[in-house]
């Protein structure tokens, strides 16, 4: 069964193999007890209450890199596994979010928009920017996009600290706290795995310690950061840019951001490279065909 209407197309690659496919918001009362795999968007919502209905699932095959929809030790408990496409789409999330970075600092959507406005004076040319040399970057979460955000910033002459709830071995410093990291970067980019745990942690607190001049990235989910808070600060000074590709809503209303200033807006395409994709369906194929045969699964979730 596939979850959601975005992975649609995905059937005929299904069927390909063999498979019967169904269409979970289509799906018959009298063909629950056939479903033994789900083909799962990760974000998305698998309620306990419609797994429970479906008696013969033992496997959430999540085609992106995020499983924060699914209850992983709930499924576990009920002999239920749960694969993830892991690091696969990474260096395509650093890369935009080191794109979130440049564009926001060096205002480079704002000079176009205002190149196409017809706004450009002389006057614009001489007026003072920041530059993104010794800048100082604080990474929430050091895993395989976090890592490779540090990695990218580095080569732009940017210093790097990091903070996550567990620690672990890494080039770069890790800082006491959140809010010291926060404190102390310039720029503060959100790499974390979303879970219950980090809902709206980069709080209205965490976000006035980037302050009046920094700039917050989001390349994570949604959920992680305050929107409401964010949007805020954003307004009234208390933060000077923000980049985001993932929102609390998605699709996220137009008319949220219309009059937000400092933002640069993207629909949540960082991982989505022609690259990234095929691996990403390739890698969740291969842990349905394994376990549909009995075979050890490639890319179990580590929780």
């Amino acid at each position: 069964m596939i979850s959601h209407p975005m992975l649609a197309v995905m059937q005929p690659a299904l069927e390909g193999k063999g498979w019967r496919v169904a269409r979970r918001w289509e799906l018959a009362e009298a063909d629950k007890p056939d479903v033994r795999v789900i083909v799962h968007a990760g974000e998305a919502k698998l309620e306990p209450e419609f797994l429970e209905s479906l008696p013969n699932v033992g496997l959430i095959a999540c085609v992106s890199v995020g499983y924060d929809g699914v209850n992983v030790p709930w499924c576990r408990a009920r002999g239920i596994e749960v694969t993830h496409a892991d690091g696969l789409n990474a260096d395509d999330v650093a890369d935009h979010a080191v794109g979130l970075i440049i564009a926001s600092w060096r205002e480079i959507v704002a000079g176009d928009r205002m190149v196409r406005e017809g706004r450009w004076t002389l006057a614009d040319r001489m007026a003072p920017r920041p530059g993104l040399r010794g800048r100082k970057v604080g990474i929430v979460g050091l895993g395989h996009i976090g890592a490779a955000v540090a990695t990218r910033v580095e080569a732009f002459g940017m210093t790097v600290s990091w903070w996550a709830p567990r620690d672990k071995p890494a080039a770069w410093p890790r800082a006491a706290s959140l809010l010291d990291l926060a404190r102390e970067a310039d720029i503060l980019v959100v790499a974390c795995r979303a879970d219950a745990s980090n809902r709206k942690m980069i709080s209205a607190e965490v976000i006035e310690a980037v302050g009046p001049r920094g700039l917050i990235v989001n390349v994570a989910r949604g959920s992680i950061i305050d929107e409401d808070a964010l949007i805020a600060a954003l307004k009234d000074g208390r933060l000077a840019r923000a980049g985001l590709d993932v929102f609390e809503t998605e699709p996220t209303p137009a008319g949220r951001w219309a009059d937000v200033p400092g933002v640069v807006l993207t629909p949540h395409t960082a991982g989505g490279t022609i690259d990234a994709i095929p691996k990403m369906v390739g890698q969740a194929l291969d842990n349905v065909a394994r376990f549909l045969d009995g075979q050890p699964l490639a890319s179990p979730v580590a929780e």
